[in-house]
């Protein structure tokens, strides 16, 4: 009996070795598609809905403050939380807006 031929080393056809990478390749696939897409379409959402507030809508901060934009800056904006209270917050934070 031929040794390498009983280890498997002896076979007539061979096998690929890039077979053996595909359940790899698959894992990163799927991986992607559960997880890259999702949160890049919620970035571009969420950079979107930044794009396109305006003076007057309400608004939630990612620290939770809730008010309403009293003001449009370049990289930021003036929100009204209370009478004769106004704070002024980068777009990065604001969270969402709410329906009004």
């Amino acid at each position: 009996m031929n040794l390498a031929f009983a280890q498997g080393g002896g076979q007539a056809g061979g096998s690929n070795p890039l077979l053996g990478l595909l359940p790899i390749v698959l894992i990163f696939v799927v991986l992607y598609l559960l997880l890259v897409l999702p949160q890049q379409r919620r970035q571009k959402k969420h950079a979107e809905m930044l794009r396109n507030l305006q003076k007057g809508e309400r608004v939630i901060t990612s620290g939770g403050i809730h008010g309403v934009i009293a003001g449009v800056k370049d990289n930021s904006f003036i929100i009204k939380i209370a009478e004769n209270v106004q704070i002024e917050v980068d777009k990065a934070a604001i969270a969402q807006k709410l329906q009004t």
